[in-house]
């Protein structure tokens, strides 16, 4: 049975390609989410997997439900 490791890599690319279509720098995201500009970019570069506090804040900030990212998270894993 095949299963689908949850990497620091996927996760961090889904969360930067959300940043990128609402069209804002990583300074911006990071003080709306109240976290690090480096601690967002060690995210999404795949060097530092997010808390589920900070994936929240992040969602929060980018206005979208924690669970669309998740779920695309998945479908990216599961290709």
């Amino acid at each position: 049975m095949f299963i689908p490791t949850l990497d620091a890599k996927t996760v961090g690319e889904v969360i930067l390609d959300y940043r990128k279509k609402k069209g804002i720098s990583q300074e911006v995201l990071s003080g709306l989410a109240d976290i690090g500009r480096t601690h967002l970019s060690a995210i999404e570069r795949g060097e530092r997997k997010p808390t589920l506090e900070t994936l929240y804040r992040i969602c929060n900030a980018l206005d979208v439900k924690m669970s669309d990212v998740v779920k695309e998270i998945e479908n990216r894993i599961h290709q």
